[in-house]
């Protein structure tokens, strides 16, 4: 059973016995949106108690709170008790929580007016005791109430904000935007993993130029990200970068980045994270070693969100290849092929695209690359080895460091055809690497 199906079933169960029951939250703002929700939530007066015996394949996922989750095959509602929240001691929670019978109370504690709305999905009505409609109708995100109270209940709320007006195109209502002004040092309190969980939504939802431009307008990007913050004002050679510093270069391919992986986005608003503390002038305009302070700087950023060790070596490595492209025609067979069976290729590839025209505009080396990928199959660029060590061992050669250096001198020479078969693989490393 779908999502959608299964929230329906479930209103209908809950109704039948007597209570209330309404989609609420992010469902219902994206059905009024012309939109299909991923996540469908419903609300109830039902208490948990009564939840938990109605639906037996449910489990709490917050007894404090009143929510419980409802399974069917691979698919799950969340169920939520209507409560009102009282005494955010830490910035995250309620230390008191009161279950209600009135859906007002329910929407009153919620962040913004447009998450706000319940929606009766048998007739289509909603329970808007917020404004949220005019609110959805106005493109517009507002603070349900007052929004100082809101920001210091829940701190991940400012960013909440700025993801929602970045995803949604929509404009933060000034009180609002104001209020997140004078808090946006409450970020800090927020754990690494939510404010990353926010970021990668930010970078990955199809808005992540306007989602920047709001961090930075907001000061979250001071606190969040000071090394990004830190590429404003930050010249280029005009030659190369016509549009402009850094920050706006990083603006400009975040703008055509689209809805793209995880990692791709990390690397596209990371790659040139190595230029401001290497910046010069000599001559000319200079970043020199900007690609290995990026790699380090990148690595500190992941580190401090808490990335998993696979994306952290994945956006790392997208940092430090992203200049290898200029010299792709110049390249020896061998160094080409290794390069085009890096993991993950087509984002490397792509952030080269985007790099280009977010600059200079010249696709060239892309469009060389992107040939020479398809023209070359697996086997082309990652052949079965000629020798082995074994192979070095039966010739003579003692295991050690050299045998590394012996193996990658075979495997170039067939890369690059010069050798086809293990006799000529072992006359190569008699030839070179005599005993």
């Amino acid at each position: 059973m779908e999502p959608e199906a299964l929230a329906r079933a479930i209103i209908s169960t809950l109704r039948r016995s007597g209570y209330q029951a309404y989609l609420v939250g992010g469902c219902v703002r994206d059905l009024l949106l012309g939109c299909h929700p991923k996540d469908f939530d419903v609300s109830t007066d039902a208490p948990p108690h009564r939840l938990l015996t109605l639906f037996p394949n449910s489990g709490q996922v917050g007894a404090h709170f009143g929510v419980v989750l409802v399974r069917e095959g691979s698919h799950h509602v969340e169920v939520a008790t209507f409560r009102s929240e009282h005494d955010y001691n830490d910035g995250r929670r309620p230390s008191n929580v009161e279950f209600e019978t009135d859906p007002r109370a329910d929407v009153l504690r919620r962040d913004f007016t447009i998450n706000g709305l319940m929606m009766d999905p048998e007739t289509g009505n909603v329970l808007d005791y917020v404004g949220g409609r005019a609110d959805l109708a106005a493109r517009v995100i507002r603070a349900i109430g007052d929004p100082e109270i809101r920001f210091r209940e829940d701190h991940l709320r400012l960013l909440r904000a700025v993801r929602f007006a970045a995803r949604l195109r929509f404009a933060i209502e000034p009180a609002t935007f104001e209020a997140i002004q004078r808090n946006h040092s409450l970020i800090r309190t927020v754990s690494a993993e939510r404010v990353r969980e926010e970021l990668v939504r930010i970078l990955t939802e199809g808005g992540a130029r306007r989602g920047f431009e709001l961090l930075d307008q907001t000061k979250l990007l001071d606190e969040l990200l000071p090394e990004i913050a830190a590429m404003k004002g930050v010249e280029q050679p005009p030659a190369f970068h016509p549009e402009g510093d850094v920050w706006i270069h990083t603006l400009l391919l975040l703008e055509k980045l689209g809805c793209a992986s995880p990692t791709l986005s990390w690397g596209a608003l990371l790659h040139d994270v190595g230029k401001p503390p290497t910046f010069r002038i000599a001559e000319r305009i200079r970043f020199d070693g900007h690609v290995e302070e990026g790699v380090k700087l990148a690595h500190g950023i992941l580190s401090r969100l808490r990335f998993s060790h696979d994306d952290t070596e994945q956006v790392e490595a997208l940092v430090a290849n992203h200049m290898r492209f200029k010299d792709v025609p110049q390249m020896r067979e061998s160094t080409l092929k290794r390069f085009l069976r890096l993991p993950k290729f087509d984002e490397h590839l792509e952030l080269h695209r985007l790099d280009c025209l977010a600059s200079h505009g010249h696709l060239d080396n892309y469009e060389f690359m992107r040939h020479k990928l398809q023209e070359l199959s697996q086997e082309q660029l990652k052949p079965k080895p000629l020798v082995t060590g074994r192979d070095l061992i039966a010739e003579g050669y003692r295991p050690g460091p050299l045998f590394s250096k012996i193996l990658a001198a075979v495997e170039d020479a067939q890369l690059e055809g010069r050798i086809q078969r293990p006799e000529e693989a072992l006359e190569l490393v008699r030839r070179e690497f005599p005993l």
